[in-house]
């Protein structure tokens, strides 16, 4: 017969005093500072504000708020200014409304407050989450596993298809990129143009002025601004969800996928795609304007070539899906997010060359190969040096002016004739200044040419040839994100 022994471990008389003591200074700290009131509220498009009422039996000195914004990874730490005394109430006013602090509306605001006094004693408040929805409307939502929309006004109907369009986007697009859907998507649904433009981010004046946003994703946070008032509601959505999960398929720590690949992909995993695109690519394929589509790494600047750029991607992206199988591109996003370099990725995984498989998409379509300039070879166009010219404060033969070149002013030649070798008259698009490269919008959006921009005529011109097809009434959309 075996007999066991349970061990029982009796604490000593001091180690029971150190526990007693750290419950004692524990609950002290606790209860040394009392949170009277705590909480956050949305003034969209300006800020948010913080505010939070506490009291304690010392001077309460410092008071910090600690945000983490939609599903950054990185948190914003921000210190309250006010008189330290016993009892405080004290506010954070966080601005927005600039392009390197913009959250778009709808966003999750996770929040608390670390409150310290002048003994030492410490008292953080629960976390709690507000919705940073834009403050000039009142919102409802509708909402189906990951994926809630906002939305406002009677258009709860609008509001259900476009929620139908994510999740159906995210069951299709999803496991083509090993993506994970299981993370929320926030969709903020505004009924007309004026009201979107009001949430958009500051950007570029050109192209709010040529484009109309449809739909904009913001990838960090896992948000989409969409425009629900029209009948591209649900493809906008369905192409800005698309950009949300390849960001998270295949977007890196020190890169990220480039334009051409996502913007495919975005019109590839479109639930509700329209005719404009494919008409812009017939366009440019009889007009000899495609574009080097995989060596550009961000969308082109002029707002027809954007058009073509769209249309040629989706192209591209499906011819690599159809031809290649889902597999192959799941396994390119998945190099790119380990940090392969695309041209690494493509010829691992597709066995050609980024301009090979370029090339093998164009052969498809019908169209000229892309000959890659010879970039070592190629010798900049030297820049003659101006002359130097005497000046002189005697009046000159032939000018009323003092203070003039000393030369004489040449004769004008007479104007060339038509057909002459002479360089035509450089002008811009749209007839007025030229667009300042430095400004770049903060992100490109999804849109359409707005009405009567020279942006859409070329491109519109064919579409009112398809009049007899009855496709002339289609309008060019331009979708994408920064």
């Amino acid at each position: 017969m075996s007999m066991r022994f349970t061990r029982f471990i009796i604490p000593t008389a001091a180690a029971l005093a150190l526990a007693a003591a750290a419950l004692a200074v524990a609950w002290a700290d606790e209860h040394a500072i009392e949170i009277v009131s705590a909480g956050a509220e949305s003034e969209f498009p300006e800020g948010m504000r913080f505010s939070v009422a506490a009291r304690g039996e010392s001077d309460i000195e410092e008071i910090a708020v600690r945000l983490r914004i939609g599903q950054r990874t990185r948190g914003v730490y921000e210190y309250i200014e006010f008189d330290a005394a016993p009892e405080v109430d004290a506010e954070l006013f966080w601005r927005t409304n600039s392009r390197g602090r913009y959250i778009p509306p709808g966003t999750i605001i996770a929040y608390n407050f670390e409150i310290t006094d002048a003994d030492g004693n410490s008292r953080n408040t629960e976390p709690a989450e507000f919705i940073y929805h834009d403050a000039r409307f009142t919102w409802e939502e509708v909402s189906e596993g990951p994926v809630a929309v906002a939305y406002h006004g009677p258009v709860k109907t609008r509001a259900e298809l476009v929620l139908e369009a994510t999740v159906d986007t995210l069951n299709f697009m999803g496991p083509l990129l090993g993506a994970d859907t299981s993370i929320p998507i926030r969709v903020t649904m505004y009924n007309n143009v004026k009201e979107m433009l009001d949430a958009l981010p500051p950007g570029s004046t050109t192209h709010r002025r040529e484009l109309i946003t449809e739909g904009q994703a913001f990838t960090d946070v896992g948000m989409i601004l969409t425009l629900g008032g029209g009948r591209g509601a649900t493809g906008t959505a369905s192409h800005e969800a698309t950009h949300i999960l390849t960001h998270r398929a295949g977007d890196g720590v020190a890169s990220s996928v480039p334009s051409w690949l996502d913007e495919g992909l975005a019109e590839f995993g479109n639930v509700s795609p329209s005719f404009s695109y494919d008409i812009a690519l017939e366009f440019a394929i009889g007009t000899d304007r495609l574009l080097p589509i995989s060596s550009m790494p961000i969308l082109p600047g002029d707002p027809e070539d954007v058009i073509i750029f769209y249309g040629q991607a989706s192209s591209l992206i499906e011819y690599m899906i159809v031809g290649y199988g889902a597999a192959a591109m799941r396994d390119l996003m998945a190099a790119l997010k380990s940090g392969t370099s695309v041209d690494d990725a493509i010829r691992e995984i597709y066995g050609v060359e980024r301009i090979e498989l370029e090339n093998l998409w164009r052969d498809a379509i019908g169209a000229p190969a892309y000959v890659a300039p010879n970039r070592e070879s190629a010798k900049p166009t030297p820049i003659p040096r101006a002359a130097v010219q005497l000046y002189t404060l005697t009046p000159q033969a032939g000018s009323d002016a003092v203070g003039s070149l000393a030369t004489p002013t040449p004769e004008p030649s007479p104007t060339e004739p038509p057909g002459s070798d002479a360089p035509a008259t450089a002008k811009t698009d749209g007839g007025g200044e030229e667009p300042d490269p430095s400004e770049t919008p903060a992100s490109p959006g999804c849109g359409a040419p707005a009405s009567g921009s020279p942006a859409s005529g070329d491109i519109a011109a064919a579409l009112m040839a398809l009049a007899p097809l009855g496709l002339a009434g289609i309008r060019l959309r331009k979708r994408g994100r920064r």
